[in-house]
């Protein structure tokens, strides 16, 4: 009888972990130590801020990928669709394979992960996995607005 609570137990357990791990994924969030104003501090390497303030876009989605990430592929369609659909937005994806010693400056530990930047590259706010569609407008809308 004790190995069935124990077997309830962890099903439990790991529905709630998986239930927390699925509402946070393609959601907006405001980078950590963010100002009043929403605006992060990401120390972002020289190659990347050249490419971000090159564009001169409002805002660009900096997207992290890796070499065989399945959600990466669908990402990249989403955020391309979505930068040719909206004005002042662009899309620019590294992948981190081929520059592993990026993750740590820009705190990514899982890809896909999407920075949304400034002009300036300070960050606005970040997605971890697959963008929701809604979710990504909604976050865009104070900056592009």
């Amino acid at each position: 009888m004790a190995g069935f609570w124990t077997l309830l137990g962890a099903v439990a357990v790991a529905l709630v972990l998986g239930g927390v791990f699925r509402w946070r994924t393609g959601r907006a969030r405001k980078p950590a130590g963010a100002s009043r104003v929403g605006r992060g501090v990401v120390e972002l390497p020289e190659e990347l801020r050249e490419r971000v303030a090159a564009g001169g876009e409002r805002v660009t989605l900096l997207q992290l990928s890796s070499t065989f990430c399945q959600p990466c592929r669908h990402t990249r369609v989403l955020l391309d669709d979505f930068a040719k659909r909206t004005d002042g937005v662009r899309h620019v994806e590294v992948d981190l394979t081929e520059h592993p010693e990026w993750s740590e400056p820009l705190r990514v530990h899982t890809t896909p992960t999407t920075l949304a930047l400034d002009g300036d590259g300070r960050e606005l706010f970040r997605v971890g996995g697959v963008p929701k569609r809604s979710a990504l407008g909604a976050a865009l809308e104070e900056h592009l607005g």
